[in-house]
């Protein structure tokens, strides 16, 4: 368990240092002020938090502050730790009742998706199950060639088409060859550009579609991968993700990269979706799944 927080600690560094690690000044052994409420505001606000969310959280600082009869700042840090907990859900127990379980992994380019793609299949292998990859991010060579990487790395089958060619037919003959193949987890790569959103999204509805044809239920479920350091930016293209496809939850990469980690409450406000796993490093077993405790505890540079 110390292990655990440790990684989470180190993982965190960043949004740790540039943000939260001023709270030890702002909640001094000082008099509340509106001084007080003014920084605590900014650094929220400036953690990425998003601003409904920093405002709803000061807005129960205070009604704490009342009822309890506060008066220094120092007393606010317990406060503030349960309160930034209560806004974070664990996130649900995955388990497959379906064979094959097909995941389709959605996000912009550049998210880290196709990279969280192989870690997911590393991890899902050391837990026993058969994985096949479909490579239906047909706009851009270099994400097949990436996946096709892993899949000989890690042995994990790759089913890819032509560069350029039509997604849905590639996401198609890839459930089609999970069946047949008898594998247990079936993970869809899909393209993430951004240059014209409604042609991405429109595509995305269709492999949605065609996955659902090659295998009734299908998609079982639709990850979004968003990468951490770009913040509050990450947010509107979320949105657009969860409205084209129905995301059902949420990877947060790079976020070892970030001073921006606390967009994590601002998905679970706006978004209303758990956030499932965490990239905490470059190697493969650094994707971990999403631990609310350890991450306010690592925020706050807490042992």
């Amino acid at each position: 368990m110390a292990e655990m927080f440790a990684k989470w600690r180190s993982g965190l560094a960043k949004t740790s240092k540039a943000t939260f690690g001023r709270l030890k000044s702002i909640l001094g052994a000082t008099e509340i002020t509106q001084e007080t409420w003014d920084d605590l505001e900014a650094l929220l606000v400036q953690a990425d938090l998003g601003i409904e969310t920093t405002t709803e959280i000061l807005d129960a600082l205070r009604r704490f502050v009342r009822t309890e009869g506060l008066t220094r700042s120092e007393e606010l840090w317990e406060a503030l730790r349960a309160e930034l907990r209560s806004r974070l859900l664990p996130p649900p127990a995955l388990t497959w009742t379906n064979k094959p379980s097909v995941i389709m992994m959605v996000g912009v380019n550049g998210s880290g998706k196709t990279t969280t793609i192989a870690k997911l299949g590393q991890r899902f292998q050391a837990q026993g199950q058969r994985v096949l990859f479909g490579a239906a991010d047909t706009f851009r060579a270099a994400a097949v060639d990436q996946l096709q990487v892993w899949g000989d790395r890690l042995g994990v089958d790759v089913i890819a088409g032509a560069p350029e060619s039509d997604p849905g037919a590639v996401a198609f003959n890839a459930v089609q060859a999970g069946v047949a193949r008898g594998v247990d987890l079936i993970l869809i790569d899909t393209a993430g550009r951004l240059q014209t959103k409604f042609n991405l999204m429109e595509e995305l509805k269709k492999v949605h579609r065609v996955i659902g044809k090659a295998l009734p239920g299908a998609p079982h479920a639709v990850w979004l991968v968003l990468d951490a350091t770009t913040g509050q930016n990450a947010m509107a293209q979320a949105k657009a993700f969860k409205e084209a496809v129905g995301v059902g939850g949420v990877i947060l990469s790079k976020l070892d990269s970030s001073a921006r980690g606390g967009m994590a409450f601002a998905i679970q406000r706006e978004l209303g979706l758990p956030i499932l796993f965490a990239g905490l490093g470059e190697k493969p077993e650094d994707l971990t799944p999403f631990d609310p405790d350890a991450f306010v505890q690592g925020i706050l540079n807490q042992a």
